[in-house]
């Protein structure tokens, strides 16, 4: 292993070109791959930027078996003159293609062994691999990518906050348990034994006392910590922009963000965003679309037939119409082409979603390829096709439930019918804003309504007069912005009246004392003169896995914890001493 001594790199592996010709270069980095064609030995050198094609030749390099000896991913440093390639000899698919190095000196900084997997995105590697060697799938250059992706968006996210006057502030990380919503990680406290801190699920409370303070508006790329299921885009630990503004308006916050969004869209995707982006009710999307966070990539939106089939002869449908069901579903252009195991399996996937059935009826010339086609006259079947805009050769897929259950299992077929048939566009990028969402949901297990948000939301003041009398019908100054089909930042107007929080605290049959000891703090607060508030908190990872054309966020954090919340490279969560117990007086049981 030999030492720099001096040496100070001149260029990085990925700038040099033709019009460095006959320049003296000094680069460093990692052997990416090693060629020995008998008399000369060629290396492509990598680092972050790129690669250069390296030349050993016996004539110009006195110790030529140290080249000999290179191996993969052994780190040098090599002296020597930049040249342009051979003729026929230049690597298109290269920035530095046009040139090799030839050099006359090298330094072997220090060897490796040969890696579990080759440092390649080209080569598929287990995801349990290539998180168990994290520091080494990060040298992949689609890795690499992502974190420059990353780091670009926080870069545009602090320049357009600071242009408009928004200030950068942390909020504490040890802070008290308020267990509503996700469970809380808990850290128990040395020094107050028997108490114990919770990490942030969110510094909500915290950004709604900086408008008390006086603020104005605040943000923070912030850590938060939910103890939950994980799946695809969600992790233990995450990253938030967290937003909050005094005295707005709901549309004050919506115009903002776009504008954040517009400087993302145009810097990280060379795209310009239509504004004002779309904007949709929370019934509207469901109804429309079957989900709060609809992908708007592509068409098929759902029709709802419960008018139309009330006084038909099927008794499944009408026996839901007359229980105050739903029938609605979808038409699949060209549909009919499905073969009956086909139909049978979607039908088996559905059922496994909670579907009771589904109804499949094939539309051809002569009207419906179907045994139901017995119980609709001509003209009901010409209606229900009006309907669908359903043509010859489509198929018609339709589910009869109650509630939002019929709207959302069609919402499920949606997607899996557009995946199966790729009919999402590849490239297309689909924001819309989704508004006026339920205040509460009522849940049967605890037998009360609780926050669909969080308790802090503003209720529409149009309905304040349900709180007492039908509180499932209020709905929320709350709106979530959806990039594809994922929900990419979510808030709210919130409510700056203590005495409209005790009223909400009461609905959601939280006690004055226990309000007292989870918010008291906050509704003190409120008491010297809390003034309008409103914001909202991007799911930073899951912005950039999006923009990054990724499918999980574990591909745009540099350490992510597994599904089951482990890190297969550190090992943690680990066991701790009996020693490191003892002090917390604490013990496993």
């Amino acid at each position: 292993m030999e030492k720099l001594s001096g040496w100070k790199r001149s260029h990085t592996c990925g700038e040099l070109k033709k019009k460095d010709d006959a320049a003296e270069a000094i680069l460093m980095g990692w052997v990416h791959n090693r060629r020995d064609h008998g008399g000369l030995i060629f290396i492509d050198l990598r680092d972050r930027y790129g690669l250069t094609q390296v030349v050993f030749d016996p004539d110009l390099l006195n110790d030529f078996q140290k080249a000999k000896d290179l191996r993969g991913e052994y780190v040098i440093a090599i002296k020597g003159k930049i040249r342009k390639r051979p003729e026929g000899m230049h690597n298109p698919n290269l920035p530095t293609g046009d040139i090799e190095v030839a050099a006359h000196e090298l330094k072997v900084l220090n060897k490796a062994k040969t890696p579990p997997f080759e440092i390649d995105e080209n080569i598929e590697v287990s995801e349990e691999l290539r998180l168990k060697y994290r520091y080494l799938d990060l040298r992949t250059q689609n890795m690499q990518k992502n974190m420059l992706v990353r780091h670009k968006v926080s870069k545009i996210v602090r320049n357009y906050f600071d242009k408009n006057n928004f200030l950068e502030i942390e909020t504490p990380i040890l802070m008290r348990s308020t267990p509503e919503g996700a469970r809380d990680y808990l850290v128990p406290s040395r020094i107050h034994q028997g108490k114990f801190y919770a990490l942030p699920q969110s510094p909500q409370t915290y950004k709604q006392l900086l408008m008390v303070a006086g603020m104005d508006r605040y943000y923070q790329i912030v850590r938060c910590f939910r103890d939950e299921d994980l799946r695809a885009d969600r992790q233990p630990e995450f990253t938030q922009i967290d937003v909050e503004m005094s005295f707005v308006e709901r549309d004050d916050v919506l115009n903002i963000m776009e504008g954040l969004m517009s400087d993302v869209f145009r810097e990280v995707l060379g795209l310009e965003l239509e504004t004002p982006v779309n904007r949709m009710s929370y019934n509207d999307a469901i109804s429309q679309y079957g989900s709060d966070k609809p992908d708007l990539r592509f068409g098929m939106k759902i029709t709802n037939i419960t008018d139309l089939v009330g006084d038909c002869d099927f008794k499944v449908f009408t026996d839901c119409v007359k229980n105050n069901g739903i029938v609605c579903g979808l038409v699949l252009k060209g549909g009919a082409k499905f073969s009956r195991k086909q139909i049978d399996d979607i039908t088996e996937e559905m059922k496994q979603e909670g579907a009771k059935g589904l109804v499949t009826i094939k539309v051809s010339e002569d009207g419906w390829s179907s045994p139901l086609s017995k119980f609709f006259s001509e003209e009901k079947i010409t209606e229900l096709n009006t309907a669908f805009h359903a043509e010859n050769n489509d198929l018609l897929l339709i589910f009869a439930d109650f509630g939002e259950k019929a709207f959302t299992l069609s919402g499920t077929l949606r997607l899996k019918l557009a995946r199966q048939e790729n009919l999402i566009p590849k490239d297309v990028f689909a924001l819309t804003w989704i508004l006026d969402f339920p205040l509460l949901e009522y849940n049967e297990e605890e037998g009360r309504y609780v926050a669909r948000h969080h308790p802090f939301t503003s209720p529409n003041e149009e309905d304040i007069d349900h709180l007492d009398s039908d509180p499932g019908k209020i709905s929320a100054k709350a709106y979530d912005l959806v990039l594809n089909g994922y929900e990419i930042a979510g808030g709210s107007i919130r409510i700056h009246s203590s005495d409209l929080q005790k009223r909400i605290f009461e609905l959601l049959k939280i006690s004055n004392e226990e309000a007292q000891d989870k918010f008291g703090f906050l509704m003190e607060a409120f008491e010297y003169g809390a003034p309008p508030h409103g914001g909202i908190a991007f799911g930073f990872d899951r912005l950039v896995m999006l923009l990054a054309d990724e499918n999980s966020i574990r591909n745009v954090i540099a350490f992510p914890k597994t599904n089951s919340a482990i890190s297969l490279m550190d090992g943690s969560p680990s066991n701790v001493s009996d020693k490191q117990l003892k002090e917390l007086s604490l013990r496993i049981v």
